[in-house]
Formats: structure tokens, C-alpha cells, sequence
């Protein structure tokens, strides 16, 4: 009876650790359909007698993104709101420009992987590793060379060149989600109490509203 209950309990694991898991295409391809009025996670399918190459095409990633903000890059993403057909395919990818001395400034992506390339200049990339340990990895990259950012870890890309650069990352799923950690902290609506924030960061109220204002 007892090996019985024990087989049991192995096979309920077993499939709720398979139903937790991403499912695999079971067709081709399933381009997403965004007109559809069915909510799912992710998006339903179009009508494959529908499907045209333009569902898995986008072009843009060779136009240099404008710069010209506060923090001095720039991201051009083709993920399946770009490119229908990524959806269930579970992957994306992004232009990252950056003006000299510009930075994508510390952030997580909750659903993927990412891989990262130098196209032009270099730049001083890292990532923190999770509690208790938070150590930063971190290394300069030049053109050529790849990095990879864990997934859902806290990471970041500066560009302490004096010259304009370029980076191409591939990330390991369709909508990769991100979260910046100063505008999630300090820009939330309605806003995190400054008690809270203040607590946290080991700093007084003061402090805390006038970062908040700056978002």
C-alpha cells in the first residue's frame, strides 16, 4: 500500500512539474492573431490559410534608434507585437543604441534569457546576482564580443566610450517583459509610500520625494 501511495505521489509531481512547464508547438506555427477578442496567455492563432510572409518579417533593426533622452540609449525591440509569427516560438530581439556616455540603465526581464552582442564601441555590461549573495559580474565588452544576461537577474549596459554604440541581443521568449528598477521603484502608480521606500533604502522622506519627482 505504502509503494503504491509512494508511486502516486511521483506521478502527480511528474505531471504537475510537465503542466508547469512551456507546452511545445504542436503545429508549424501558430502567428498570432491580434484582432482576436479571446484572451489566452499569449495570443490565439490566425487562420493559417491567412498567414503571409509579412507575419514573420520586420525591418528596422539596421536604423539607428534617437538617443536623445535622459538616459542616452535607445531600444528598438522585434518581439511578437513586431513579428506576429514569434508567437509560441519563444523568441526575440532587440537594438540597443547608445550616445557616449548613455547607459540602459538597470533592469530585469521576468521572462527570458539574454544573449547580447557588441556591433559597435564597447560597453561596461553586468548583472547581480539574487539574495543573499547580490555579487555583480561584471565585464567590458568590445565589438565582437558576446554576454549573457541570466534570466530575470538584474543587469545593466553602460557606454563609457566616446563614440556612439551598438548592440543586438536575442532574448528567450516572444514578450520578454521588462521591468526598470528606478522607474518600477520611484515612478509606481499610484506611488510606493515614502515611508516604505525610505525604510528600505536607508534614507529619510525628503530623500524619496525628490527622486520620486523626477519620474
Amino acid at each position: 500500500m505504502a509503494s503504491r501511495l509512494s508511486l502516486l505521489a511521483l506521478l502527480a509531481t511528474t505531471c504537475c512539474c510537465a503542466i508547469a512547464s512551456d507546452p511545445s508547438l504542436l503545429q508549424d506555427f501558430c502567428v498570432a492573431d491580434k484582432m482576436s477578442q479571446v484572451s489566452v496567455n499569449g495570443f490565439t492563432c490566425k487562420d493559417a490559410k491567412e498567414v503571409v510572409a509579412e507575419d514573420f518579417f520586420f525591418s528596422g533593426l539596421h536604423v539607428a534608434a534617437n538617443t536623445s533622452n535622459k538616459q542616452g540609449s535607445a531600444v528598438t525591440a522585434a518581439n511578437v507585437m513586431q513579428i506576429p509569427g514569434l508567437n509560441t516560438m519563444g523568441v526575440s530581439m532587440v537594438r540597443i543604441d547608445y550616445a557616449p556616455k548613455g547607459q540602459n540603465p538597470p533592469h530585469t526581464h521576468p521572462r527570458a534569457t539574454e544573449i547580447l552582442a557588441v556591433l559597435e564601441g564597447s560597453l561596461y555590461v553586468g548583472f547581480v546576482t539574487s539574495n543573499p549573495d547580490n555579487t555583480l559580474i561584471s565585464k567590458v565588452l568590445n565589438k565582437g564580443d558576446v554576454f549573457v544576461f541570466p534570466k530575470g537577474l538584474l543587469h545593466f549596459q553602460y557606454n563609457y566610450g566616446t563614440e556612439n554604440a551598438v548592440a543586438l541581443a536575442a532574448l528567450s521568449s516572444q514578450n520578454p517583459g521588462v521591468i526598470t528598477i528606478a522607474n518600477t521603484v520611484f515612478g509606481s502608480e499610484p506611488s510606493i509610500s515614502d515611508g516604505i521606500l525610505a525604510k528600505a533604502f536607508h534614507v529619510d522622506k525628503k530623500t524619496v520625494n525628490c527622486i520620486q519627482a523626477q519620474f
